[in-house]
């Protein structure tokens, strides 16, 4: 039975995020404070410096060599389950496409797992569902991101490709006659290229080296027992301390600049909930059962595919 106390601290924990949400929004619709270019110069310091810091610091919280790999199994099968069915829906459906396709697996897949997930979770937990929350994060910026960009990519080949471009060429023959020869560009780029162009973007983005950075000193340093220098761990929490309340102030400043709260309609807006928190859990349910996780593993691993 759930107690009032426990309800209590999750609101605790929750609430502050919608106090800086609820700030940025008004800042921009109803106290006229900020202009879109002063929001681009925010969402720049949050993307550049805020973020990548904040994921940092949580990624070095994990001991790699003590993760939870039933967890991360259920957390992986789920989404492949999600990828068979998003497939077939594309492949043998008249309605499904690939650009749905990508929007759908983000959707169902991704989910804001440290932003939100981690005082949600370690409110309702403690460290050990914070501890869960950072793991399935570290999975999804090293496997998942990695794997919609590839979609992302493929797609906008695809989409070149198809719109081939002719050019009409007209030559003489030995006669004098205005013979029509027609040449097409038509090479599909390789997937190593598509894997190339993916990995440039993944170079450009900060957050990327962020995991893969902590993910490196967490290895280190839970193989040897190292301490991070209190010089670096104090450069790294000064900034990263703000990456809730400034993530979640974005989020307010981006849905203040759209002409409606809801800029995609009532009915995709209901698709997109549809996929969020039922098809997310659903699969996820199916998959902990599979790979037999039990209790509250079971319990984290459904909330934090809705967050």
């Amino acid at each position: 039975m759930i107690a009032w106390d426990d309800i209590y601290k999750v609101i605790t924990s929750v609430f502050p995020l919608y106090v800086a949400l609820m700030l940025g929004y008004g800042s921009v619709k109803w106290w006229h404070m900020f202009n879109p270019d002063h929001c681009d110069a925010i969402n720049t310091l949050n993307c550049y410096f805020i973020m990548p810091l904040f994921q940092f610091n949580f990624t070095t919280r994990v001991n790699p060599y003590k993760m939870n790999f039933r967890f991360l199994g259920a957390d992986a099968i789920s989404k492949a389950l999600i990828i068979i069915t998003i497939s077939s829906w594309a492949k043998f459906t008249t309605k499904g496409n690939y650009p749905w396709s990508i929007t759908s697996f983000s959707l169902s897949s991704l989910s804001n797992t440290l932003v939100v997930g981690v005082p949600l979770i370690k409110a309702m937990y403690g460290p050990f569902g914070e501890n869960l929350v950072i793991q399935s994060s570290i999975l999804q910026f090293t496997v998942w991101i990695i794997f919609l960009l590839l979609m992302y990519e493929f797609w906008t080949a695809n989409k070149s490709f198809d719109s081939v471009v002719t050019t009409n060429v007209y030559t003489r023959d030995l006669e004098g006659n205005n013979e029509e020869v027609t040449s097409i560009i038509t090479t599909r780029p390789s997937l190593f290229t598509l894997m190339k162009i993916v990995g440039l973007k993944l170079a450009k983005n900060p957050n990327s080296y962020a995991c893969f950075v902590g993910l490196a000193w967490a290895l280190v340093s839970y193989r040897w027992h190292l301490k991070m220098p209190s010089i670096v761990e104090g450069s790294v929490l000064i900034m990263s301390r703000a990456g809730s309340g400034v993530a979640m102030f974005c989020m307010g400043l981006f849905m203040a600049l759209q002409q409606k709260i809801i800029d995609c309609g009532a009915t995709l807006a209901a698709f997109g909930m549809l996929l969020r928190f039922v098809v997310a859990p659903a699969s996820m349910a199916v998959s902990s059962l599979i790979v037999g996780l039990r209790g509250d593993v079971l319990c984290i691993a459904i909330i934090q595919v809705n967050l």
